[in-house]
């Protein structure tokens, strides 16, 4: 069996050790394509591939068509819109996350932007504290959780909405719960996001949702670009200056926030959320055990597609 790694954005040294000693132990060999530059080279390096692990990379039909012997794709992260999960299904290739792993990190890198921001990006005037600020966290999954903890460390009032997840589980961590996004967003000047792009979520976060935040407004994204509907962001930004917008996941129109909203707005350059050391050990050593569980004893524990 070949498991390949194929990652235009590689993995650390000491993650692609983990992750050889968990294949070769199994008694599988380990590929390698890292920092690739057009697909060609993954069309090619899929053709003899029985499992890939990667972590933003595109897997989609025609990547699919060449892989004639996969039966695994993981994704070491959580979020897994990068693949195309109806033609994998029709390939008969099962589809995992590795939910979790990245977690802390992510929860690190909100507060952390949340800092940045009431501190008017460090641009050397009198800013504002965390501490006793409304915290609304939208969707209380792993990334969710973690920012309540790191959240009520600074001294924040936290609160949460999701949909999926019962009061009592939300509760339990000592943060409350409400009964929609909007009751969210009209209770807490802070807005955490950490929903995934769906069909339903898609420009979910928008003008209506957005214009009864408090005064004092920041939402903060680190979940992902197609949850914002941009144009009624920007609208609302135009309307209240005292809104302010931080990310982790460039919009489209980037170059439009900056100009018009300096100082009130700021997007890293790529996707931040789980470029930490412990988050790119974690995730790809859990991406191959989950692999080799697979191929072994057909566990399907993070199965995504149906």
């Amino acid at each position: 069996m070949k498991v390949l790694i194929a990652t235009d954005k590689p993995f650390a040294k000491v993650a692609v050790d983990g992750i050889r000693k968990e294949v070769e132990a199994a008694g599988y060999e380990l590929a390698l394509l890292e920092k690739y530059t057009e697909k060609a080279q993954l069309l090619d390096a899929v053709k003899d591939a029985n499992a890939i692990i990667i972590r933003s990379d595109i897997i989609d039909a025609e990547v699919l068509d060449a892989a004639k012997e996969l039966k695994i794709v993981v994704r070491a992260g959580a979020g897994y819109d990068n693949v195309d999960l109806d033609a994998a299904t029709a390939h008969n290739v099962c589809v995992m996350n590795t939910p979790g792993q990245n977690s802390n990190a992510v929860a690190e890198l909100a507060l952390g932007m949340m800092v940045y921001a009431v501190r008017n990006f460090y641009n050397g005037t009198s800013g504002t504290e965390l501490m006793g600020k409304k915290l609304g966290i939208h969707a209380y999954g792993n990334v969710g959780r973690n920012v309540a903890r790191v959240a009520k460390g600074f001294g924040m009032e936290v609160y949460a909405y999701d949909a999926f997840c019962p009061k009592e589980v939300i509760e339990k961590d000592g943060v409350t719960a409400l009964d929609s996004a909007e009751e969210l967003y009209k209770a807490c000047q802070f807005i955490s996001l950490h929903i995934p792009a769906t069909a339903e979520t898609k420009n979910s976060i928008n003008y209506a949702l957005l214009k009864n935040m408090p005064k004092g407004a920041l939402l903060v994204n680190t979940a992902r670009k197609e949850v914002i509907d941009e144009a009624g962001l920007a609208l609302l930004m135009e309307e209240r200056a005292d809104f302010k917008y931080v990310t982790d996941i460039m919009p489209a129109a980037h170059a439009e926030f900056a100009e018009k909203f300096a100082g009130r707005y700021f997007s890293t350059p790529k996707k931040m959320g789980a470029q930490t050391a412990e988050a790119n050990i974690n995730a790809g050593i859990a991406a191959a055990k989950q692999i080799v569980g697979f191929l072994k004893d057909g566990c399907e524990k993070y199965k995504v597609n149906k």
